[in-house]
């Protein structure tokens, strides 16, 4: 369903991806609702995607949450990605946007 509209929201940001696969969250052990992709891009960066599509606002304990399941993907995947993006419509809480921008996540509110 998203694979359109992230490939093109990508593009506009000019990263044009050769490899787009979504991994299904109870494949990392998650009941969550998030989407979670990981991709390569034509300059050989692979990317973990995951996209949260939430009404609650995502607050410090969801960002601990975030990155307990990308240790997951890396760890099933054999591989440590060099990009990270969320992207997220919910409201954003400013301690998990810094917590995550530490941990050199992208955060980006404007998908969806």
């Amino acid at each position: 369903m998203y694979l359109k509209e992230l490939t093109k929201y990508f593009l506009n940001k000019d990263v044009l991806f050769k490899d787009l696969i979504e991994i299904n969250p109870k494949d990392l052990g998650s009941r969550k609702k998030i989407k979670i992709y990981k991709a390569t891009a034509t300059n050989n960066s692979y990317y973990a995607i995951f996209i949260v599509d939430g009404k609650s606002r995502f607050i410090r304990k969801n960002a601990n949450d975030l990155l307990e399941l990308f240790n997951k993907l890396v760890d099933k995947q054999g591989h440590n990605f060099k990009e990270k993006e969320l992207l997220i419509s919910s409201p954003l809480c400013s301690k998990a946007k810094k917590f995550l921008q530490e941990n050199k996540w992208s955060v980006r509110i404007d998908f969806v």
